[in-house]
């Protein structure tokens, strides 16, 4: 599901919270067993994804030290971080622009924190959906079954529809299930649940 909302392939989360390599990321909720990331986390995410773009994941970890050498410790999430044309990263506070990377200056920048909820393109054939909204009929709300997407206005988990639409429940008769659940929500909820299907190998090799 991270890999889903957050546009990060499966190895990519594994090696970004890899202790071996330095982790970029440590899940805020668990590393293991059973690794949990919370609704920060996706954020931030969402954010070197987008970053990756214009700069390297060297430049990016390098970035993120010297924010926590300037004393910042704040989940990651917190900082509004941008990157130049020159792959150099930013983070913008208030008013103030402060160079994280090598080449202090005036540059023109790419706004990432701003757009990060917002859907962009991962990488060719990849379009990462919005993440409060990863489908019209669908919401996210960390306040809400623990940010499980699930049918906007309810509490209902998509993937509890989408599993009865795989049993071979119709769209139009999950109402009998979830009388708050129309049809097109249905739809909404099993094809959200195949885009998250395409983030797992295991459901790939399946």
């Amino acid at each position: 599901m991270t890999a889903a909302l957050s546009g990060a392939t499966v190895s990519q989360l594994r090696h970004w919270r890899s202790p071996r390599t330095g982790p970029l990321l440590v899940p805020e909720i668990a590393a293991a067993p059973k690794v949990l990331y919370s609704f920060k986390d996706v954020l931030a995410l969402r954010t070197v994804v987008r970053l990756r773009d214009a700069a390297s994941l060297q430049k990016i970890r390098g970035a993120i030290q010297n924010l926590r050498d300037l004393g910042e410790a704040d989940h990651l999430a917190a900082y509004r971080l941008v990157s130049d044309r020159r792959g150099d990263i930013q983070v913008i506070r208030g008013d103030d622009v402060v160079n994280l990377g090598s080449h202090p200056g005036q540059t023109q920048l790419i706004a990432v924190i701003g757009e990060v909820i917002e859907p962009f393109a991962a990488r060719a054939g990849v379009l990462v959906p919005h993440l409060l909204h990863p489908r019209p009929h669908l919401a996210v709300d960390p306040e809400t079954q623990g940010g499980t997407p699930v049918i906007a206005g309810t509490r209902v988990p998509y993937d509890a529809v989408a599993g009865l639409m795989r049993d071979g429940i119709p769209a139009n008769q999950i109402i009998g299930y979830y009388p708050s659940v129309t049809a097109e929500a249905a739809e909404d909820a099993l094809d959200f649940a195949r885009y998250v299907d395409s983030y797992d190998p295991a459901s790939r090799a399946a």
